[in-house]
């Protein structure tokens, strides 16, 4: 008999999270911690969604994502889970860039960008200043209008290095491409630039399975396997989820799901406005991306000089259409040495990233999929021994992921490592106007500068459902309606 995974579980509470990002994890645990009765559902094994891990034999264990988040990450952490996490959260030193432009090392903070654009670059300081006076200034609800190209162009005119320079990292960061509205890159960038790139020491399987603790001591029921098949809504209002062919009433739901799925199949079109629909369908996805892992044999080591983060590139100029094609130019490399995982075995890592569209993977034969993902993995190791000497002959293992594993595995729209577009978080923001009860939190434009903005949007989306919740005392729930 297979096992019931929701054995035990309640058949009402009072918020229902759909999936375990780090915006429904972080959802989950401020609205528990405040005494409202808590379900997390997970359709996956592992809980954290692109925020996750695998292993293999010989004792390798890979992020799934390449991180490097902003140090608000610190206070985040520190507020919304514990001082634990918070603690472990260390700088990344060294963030190279090799390109035919230039190459260089930086601390990656406002000091040494100025320093690096008026004594490199030639930049007039009055230039920097005001560029990144202006950058610090954007919010949320400023013009979207302008696009990052045309900032780029108001302040480096001309000056396709500079752009290079302040852009490569963005992108690898929240996908941002310089057709985007400036604020999408700005407001990311600026975070980075005050006190430079952070990651989390010890891996992404300490930080969920610190994260986990902190969830149950704050009464969530966490549950994995648990594939949410539709959000029951009755008369314009929540009734609850149906999950491995159970019914299990709420007074809110939280989705983490990508928007779309959300909307159009949890959801269904049919409980929205018509004017909602047509604005969701306008919405546009943010690309995926590839990624490579590499495992050094256990007696090999990375010399640390080589760097933390290596933004490396063979193109002769930036390019959004270059940085997404199969013809792969552009590499961000991540390199975990053992100080990563201290607690485990002393293994040296690389993990390379690339910008990818889902359609150019999508319709390839099983044949034509391994091939590619063959090509992949040779290409990126001929990238590699320009940095690594003899990585080959002290290669452990190697394998690759597209935006087809991603889908896979997370359910993401077309393997969507950032979510949508920017227009994405107005329509993700204005669902419980539509549905009372229901929620979005997850991957949306600027609001997803990675993991920091993943777990403030979860900060955010919890502190309306706890006001939700407040106003409407419990009533008495009749029978869903699907």
């Amino acid at each position: 008999m297979p096992r019931d995974f929701l054995q035990g579980a309640k058949d009402e509470y009072d918020v229902i999270v759909i999936g375990s990002g780090l915006a429904g994890l972080t959802a989950a645990n401020i609205l528990g911690r405040a005494g409202h009765s808590v379900l997390l559902l997970e359709q996956h094994y592992k809980l954290g969604g692109m925020a996750t891990w695998f292993k293999r034999p010989g004792g390798h264990i890979f992020d799934v994502s390449l991180h490097g988040f902003p140090a608000g990450m610190i206070k985040s952490c520190r507020r919304y889970w514990t001082r634990e996490i918070a603690e472990s959260i260390v700088q990344l030193k060294n963030i190279r860039f090799d390109n035919p432009m230039f190459s260089l090392t930086t601390t990656y903070n406002r000091e040494d960008f100025t320093q690096l654009l008026t004594e490199r670059f030639g930049v007039p300081a009055e230039n920097v200043k005001a560029f990144f006076d202006t950058a610090r200034g954007m919010n949320f609800y400023d013009d979207q209008k302008t696009t990052t190209r045309e900032l780029f162009d108001r302040f480096f005119p001309g000056r396709e290095d500079v752009i290079r320079l302040l852009m490569e990292p963005i992108t690898y960061a929240n996908g941002s491409t310089l057709e985007d509205p400036a604020i999408t890159y700005g407001i990311v960038f600026s975070n980075f630039m005050a006190k430079g790139v952070f990651t989390f020491e010890g891996g992404t399987d300490r930080l969920i399975q610190l994260m986990q603790e902190d969830l149950v001591s704050s009464g969530v029921d966490v549950r994995i396997r648990c594939d949410a098949e539709k959000i029951l809504i009755r008369r314009g209002k929540v009734q609850g989820v149906e999950v491995n062919g159970r019914t299990i009433r709420a007074r809110a739901v939280v989705s983490n799901a990508n928007l779309m799925l959300t909307i159009f199949r949890l959801a269904g079109e049919e409980q929205f406005d018509r004017s909602f629909v047509d604005q969701a369908h306008e919405v546009r996805l943010n690309n995926s991306s590839t990624q490579v892992y590499m495992a050094m044999k256990p007696e090999e080591q990375i010399d640390e000089s080589t760097g933390d983060l290596l933004f490396s590139s063979t193109a002769p100029v930036f390019r959004t259409d270059l940085l997404l094609s199969r013809d792969v130019t552009s590499r961000t490399f991540s390199f975990y040495y053992p100080r990563t995982r201290p607690q485990g075995r002393p293994r040296s890592l690389v993990v390379s990233s690339t910008n990818a569209r889902y359609e150019d993977w999508a319709e390839l034969s099983d044949e034509e999929y391994e091939a590619s993902k063959r090509d992949l993995v040779e290409t990126t190791l001929d990238a590699a021994e320009k940095y690594i000497p003899n990585f080959r002959e002290r290669l452990a293992h190697a394998e690759a992921a597209t935006p087809r594993t991603f889908k896979h595995y997370t359910q993401h729209a077309q393997g969507a490592s950032f979510g949508t577009k920017f227009e994405g978080l107005g329509v993700s923001r204005a669902l419980p106007e539509q549905v009372k009860g229901l929620y979005h939190a997850g991957s949306v434009g600027i609001i997803m500068s990675g993991w920091l903005g993943a777990i403030n949007y979860g900060v955010i989306v919890a502190n309306d459902v706890d006001a939700h919740l407040m106003k409407a005392p419990a009533p008495a729930v009749s029978a869903p309606e699907a």
